[in-house]
């Protein structure tokens, strides 16, 4: 399927869609803990300023067709469409928040992905383990560093390239709610 057949193509409404290497698209189904999670890390964007460049599965352009729509992504205050998206270059952090059936995709592929296109900083939101792992200093195979938060430990400080900090709370960071008593 081509790019441009793709960008033309209705998915299904509840469904987030990935266009990864080699053509592959893949959807999946949104849960009630990755919306909460997603709305959570944007909870905490808004102390980056009320006008502050931040999207949520909005694609921005990366090289190679490799194209993505991050669950969160914090662009630099100047940074401006070239066309109808923003570049890849403007962006100061991407999390991503993990689903069942995305781990390995998060954990591995968007590490690699966003590492080797040079993203400062990559979060993933692990809802399910209950972690979020920190990547910084990108190369062109991933990162250097990746440093794990539990969650319930209070809030960390996250040092975005342009001087703003990002206060994310790990005590807020919804988990999944458990199936006993489910009907």
């Amino acid at each position: 399927m081509s790019v441009e057949a793709i960008r033309h193509t209705e998915f299904p409404e509840g469904y987030t869609v990935f266009f990864g290497a080699e053509g592959k698209v893949i959807m999946t189904p949104r849960s009630v803990e990755h919306s909460s999670t997603i709305r959570s890390l944007q909870i905490d964007t808004l102390a980056l300023g009320r006008h502050a460049k931040v999207t949520s599965d909005v694609h921005l352009d990366f090289p190679a067709d490799e194209n993505s729509a991050p669950d969160l992504a914090i662009l630099r205050e100047d940074a401006h469409k070239q066309g109808k998206r923003y570049s890849f270059e403007d962006v100061l952090l991407i999390a991503e928040v993990v689903s069942v059936s995305s781990a390995r995709e998060d954990y591995d592929d968007c590490t690699a992905k966003y590492g080797r296109h040079g993203t400062p900083i990559y979060l993933v939101v692990d809802p399910y383990a209950a972690e979020v792992v920190v990547h910084t200093q990108p190369t062109g195979t991933g990162y250097i560093a990746a440093y794990t938060h539990q969650y319930g430990t209070g809030k960390i400080a996250i040092d975005l390239a342009d001087g703003r900090t990002l206060t994310l709370g790990l005590d807020e960071l919804p988990r999944p709610e458990t199936q006993a008593g489910a009907r």
